[in-house]
């Protein structure tokens, strides 16, 4: 009787291997979906928990910065038609631009803007062939704001931004939608490997969604097919504020946030552990 049932959709979810990519990938397991998930960072204990839920799981660990990462991520869907794809890989880089290693710099870019576009061209080519499939993005409402000392992450987040109402708008007449989830300061270990440690950001916990809420924002998003959703009520505000604010007013509060040295860490033991 196995034979007769319905094969599952398949979800492809980078940067799956904790934080709000895990919880987007649960969601896809609760959801019905087999899944192919990508990090940087062992993938083990995610794939143990997602394949609980029912999933047929395929692991990726790759540096989703590099053409080499993307491509092997490529091979390993092959020729399956990808149901959903769900770009989450990112990171940042906390403090003064011009302290900071130029390799560095690059390697949030490649990560943030330039693999996940190669990966969404890549996947999206066969989506539309196919005549269906959902995309969902995850951006920033950091791109709203300029980022005083994560000022390369907040660039990088607002081309994702910006990128994906354009890309949406150039599908239209396809069956394919693209959706962009923009939240906020989140409760996991991207500020540890940010180093903003010691920022006002990272150390206040009124300020932190769960990733499990921001997960599950984002993935109804993407099933509805709405082109973008900011994760929170208080995020919603803080966007509001800043596309009305002078951009040097966004910047200084931004600075407040998160320039280094103005807080003691208090950052639970897991988030050091080993990503937006």
């Amino acid at each position: 009787m196995d034979e007769l049932k319905a094969p599952r959709p398949l979800a492809v979810v980078t940067g799956a291997s904790t934080g709000i990519g895990y919880h987007l990938a649960r969601c896809a397991a609760e959801h019905g979906y087999d899944l192919v998930v990508a990090a940087d960072t062992p993938l083990a204990d995610a794939v143990r928990d997602f394949e609980s839920l029912g999933a047929k799981v395929q692991a990726v660990q790759a540096d989703l910065a590099t053409t080499e990462g993307v491509q092997h991520l490529v091979s390993a869907i092959g020729e399956r038609e990808v149901e959903a794809l769900m770009a989450n890989a990112g990171h940042g880089l906390g403090g003064s631009f011009l302290q900071q290693d130029f390799a560095d710099v690059l390697h949030v870019i490649n990560t943030n803007v330039t693999g996940t576009l190669h990966l969404i061209q890549q996947v999206a080519r066969g989506m539309v062939a196919k005549g269906r499939g959902r995309i969902l993005v995850t951006g920033s409402i950091a791109g709203f704001q300029p980022g005083a000392f994560h000022a390369v992450y907040n660039g990088s987040k607002a081309f994702v931004d910006s990128f994906c109402a354009a890309f949406r708008n150039e599908l239209k007449g396809t069956e394919v939608t693209v959706s962009c989830l923009m939240p906020g300061p989140t409760d996991t270990e991207f500020f540890v490997r940010a180093g903003m440690e010691t920022t006002k950001v990272a150390n206040d916990p009124k300020m932190m969604m769960d990733p499990d809420e921001v997960a599950k924002i984002g993935f109804q998003a993407m099933l509805k097919g709405e082109a973008d959703v900011v994760a929170g009520v208080r995020n919603k505000m803080q966007v509001a504020m800043s596309k009305v604010m002078p951009s040097q007013a966004t910047a200084q509060m931004h600075r407040k946030l998160a320039e280094p040295g103005t807080t003691e860490p208090t950052l639970q033991k897991e988030h050091l552990d080993h990503k937006e």
